[in-house]
């Protein structure tokens, strides 16, 4: 195919975007590997535009809470995890999460992002207690547990995913994050996470929460020696998934998608595979937008990516720069993780030509005009 031919076929595509024309995964790839970069980030604005308003972008102020670091799914990517036994491992204690569940709020946050290794010491009872002191003693919004802790605990409960969701949910859950999804592909996660469990293991756990009327966010973790065409598969299988959630019409479904690349530091994988370039970022976010194009948001991943990137995202497709990072402890102990504060998030939305408002974890509206102060 010549160099002709191929502009003519992305513009084709890409017309057909602007159309509002869904793309098939292999428009997808087609786009992700071969398009004109300043044509993608035109196209994924588009998509953006019609979900949000263009001249707005939103962030929260939350914290990251890791609840424990004992896990017994050795994930090879992973540098954050102790193994059960290791003395260095933890358990938060309520005091300590109170204190930090303080501090949030003196800063204007909301809520927790709450994640843990899958510990084998802690009971099913550990963990509604824990979601009911977050939620009703402590008043903090609960964005919390990863599919293979809910996969743990409905095995604690030895009840169905739907009903081990609802207990949570009643105890006080919020909405449930899409930690551990890296790429929904058999071969890579057999790779990476063999103990984790395959995609299914992953989507039927969404799929339960949506099915009950939770909220959830997707993501994906790349740069991990999956193929172009395993990063469409993995958009795949979220837009279907999604579109069954909303065609329930009860509330459930992904509020949010967000991507980042894979951190080797500290890892199996340190100096053996290259980080994904800056371009390459833009263009995964770029084609996610225009593919997934029945998710409402999507966040920039200014954390892994620095200011800089975070900000051209916003021009490929992103409404959303996530959260100030409060507290982050898993990207870090890979060595990689950008923070700010309230006034510097302002700046960088404002000087990316954009206006912010502050949103909660469910990207209801907590300020609609926030100032620095």
């Amino acid at each position: 195919m010549s160099a002709g031919t191929q502009s003519a076929e992305a513009a084709s595509i890409l017309d057909g975007v602007l159309a509002g024309r869904r793309v098939s995964e292999e428009e997808a790839l087609f786009l992700l590997e071969r398009a004109d970069q300043q044509d993608l980030a035109l196209a994924a604005t588009a998509v953006r535009n019609r979900h949000n308003d263009p001249k707005r972008v939103s962030y929260i102020i939350d914290r990251n809470v890791n609840y424990t670091d004992v896990c017994q799914i050795y994930c090879t990517f992973c540098a954050f995890y102790h193994k059960p036994g290791d003395k260095r491992g933890y358990v938060l204690t309520k005091d300590q999460i109170r204190q930090k569940a303080e501090e949030t709020k003196a800063l204007g946050g909301t809520g927790f992002l709450m994640q843990g290794g899958v510990n084998p010491d802690l009971p099913w009872d550990y963990y509604l207690d824990l979601v009911h002191f977050i939620s009703h003693d402590l008043g903090i919004w609960l964005h919390g547990f990863s599919p293979v802790e809910i996969q743990m605990m409905a095995k604690l409960s030895g009840q169905s995913l739907q009903k081990t969701i609802a207990d949570l949910r009643d105890a006080g859950l919020g909405s449930i994050p899409g930690g551990g999804a890296e790429i929904l592909v058999d071969r890579i996660r057999k790779k990476i996470a063999p103990l984790k469990g395959g995609p299914d293991k992953w989507l039927e756990v969404m799929e339960a929460a949506h099915e009950v009327g939770m909220k959830t966010t997707g993501t994906m973790m790349f740069g991990i020696t999956e193929t172009m065409a395993e990063r469409i598969e993995h958009f795949r299988v979220l837009r279907e998934q999604q579109d069954r959630a909303l065609a329930r019409g009860n509330g459930g479904g992904y509020t949010a998608f967000a991507a980042w690349p894979f951190q080797s530091g500290h890892t199996v994988w340190e100096g053996k595979i290259a980080k994904p370039t800056d371009v390459e970022y833009l263009r995964t976010i770029a084609v996610a937008r225009i593919y997934m194009d029945n998710f409402a948001h999507m966040q920039s991943s200014w954390v892994t990516m620095g200011k800089k990137t975070g900000q051209a995202a916003l021009h490929h497709g992103c409404d959303d720069m996530g959260s100030l990072m409060l507290e982050e402890n898993v990207v870090s102990a890979a060595g990689t993780c950008y923070s700010v504060n309230k006034a510097e998030m302002l700046r960088l939305i404002r000087d990316a030509g954009f206006e912010p408002w502050q949103r909660d974890n469910i990207y209801g509206v907590v300020d609609p005009a926030p100032t620095a102060a």
